[in-house]
């Protein structure tokens, strides 16, 4: 049973990974928009995407900030408990990047072929993402496949939480990782790596963070998770109105969320002018960035399949047990409440690129 709080809100422990994609958790915070729809949300930092998931299971948490392909990866049973879960709204699009050694990367920017690259090393390549079946690890592996590196055979794929892969790049245990940022603009600050590809440049728009809980949550509390819902929807329509991401950086700045310096947080929430609009971090873009899009979903679980996670579907009610996991009714009402245009399908028309262009 949640906590009420003296002003009788319901009181939400929801967790959060220190990465640039947060803010819309910070910013419904700060904005007083988690008050505004009856509840107050009590944010936590967490180390790494493990600790998110396992608190969430547990019952510790109520809601995190997670990354897509990591709740279709726990729903699917895939490299660890399986467990029901629930996506309410997506948080974002775009906004990761992979970054190589600084000797790989000059390389690579040269047009060295990155198969070649890799096998010149005098070791197996080491190449870092976050979690075995998270988002960062499905951009790293179709962008190396793309290039004619098998992601499950040349190199060795460790898991580290995205903090630490700077430092462990500058020390030699890694040649590159994927992540989100501000940590691929870290390893450039510190002249441990280079970025040398940028998430949206795989896949323009495509899908990255949700704000996740359990199904039982959702399902036995469906005015909470309606109320979480419209909160959070609010914070990422005003995270990409004019102006509002400066008052995000210095929010993020702060030791309990990600603590890093605020120059360096703005060049990654801020367009630069080098920076194709297809590749921004987008938190709403009149909805696409937030809803719970079905066929998002479906490449996920193709992907699980293509590494030989998860068996080819026997079943053809598949799309009946992803809508179990989108929780597409509640994103509907949060979005009428807040006048947000809703899409007339539950798919849309948006892949990553398939061909060997992505250098």
């Amino acid at each position: 049973m949640n906590v009420i709080d003296h002003h009788g809100a319901c009181m939400l422990d929801v967790g959060f990974v220190p990465l640039i994609d947060a803010a819309p958790l910070v910013a419904a915070v700060r904005l007083g928009l988690d008050r505004k729809h009856g509840i107050r949300l009590r944010l936590h930092r967490q180390a790494s995407w493990a600790a998110i998931r396992d608190r969430l299971l547990s019952g510790e948490l109520d809601a995190v900030h997670a990354m897509a392909a990591l709740v279709h990866g726990v729903q699917a049973g895939i490299g660890g408990p399986q467990a029901d879960l629930a996506i309410l709204l997506g948080l974002n699009q775009n906004g990761q990047a992979i970054t190589l050694s600084p000797a790989l990367a000059a390389r690579h920017v040269d047009g060295e072929p990155l198969a070649d690259l890799l096998r010149s090393l005098p070791r197996r390549p080491v190449l870092a993402q976050t979690f075995p079946t998270g988002t960062h690890a499905l951009w790293l592996y179709y962008w190396l496949a793309a290039q004619a590196v098998d992601p499950m055979r040349d190199i060795e794929a460790v898991s580290l939480p995205p903090s630490q892969m700077p430092q462990a790049l500058a020390a030699g245990e890694l040649d590159g990782f994927c992540a989100g940022e501000p940590w691929g603009a870290q390893a450039e600050a510190i002249g441990a790596g280079r970025r040398v590809i940028r998430s949206g440049r795989i896949w323009s728009g495509h899908p990255e963070k949700v704000l996740a809980c359990r199904r039982e949550f959702a399902a036995l509390q469906p005015d909470v998770a309606r109320a979480l819902t419209t909160a959070v929807l609010e914070a990422c329509r005003w995270l990409d109105e004019p102006g509002h991401r400066r008052d995000a950086v210095a929010w993020l700045a702060a030791p309990d969320a990600i603590g890093l310096p605020e120059e360096r947080l703005a060049a990654c929430l801020l367009a630069g002018a080098d920076e194709p609009a297809g590749e921004m971090m987008r938190f709403h873009a009149g909805g696409e960035a937030n809803f719970p899009w079905l066929s998002d979903a479906r490449w996920f679980l193709r992907q699980f399949r293509r590494w030989g996670w998860l068996p080819e579907a026997g079943a053809s009610n598949e799309d009946d047990r992803l809508r179990d996991v989108l929780r597409l009714d509640t994103y509907r009402e949060a979005a009428r409440a807040l006048g947000i245009l809703l899409p007339a399908s539950d798919s849309r028309n948006s892949v990553p690129h398939d061909d060997n262009t992505l250098a």
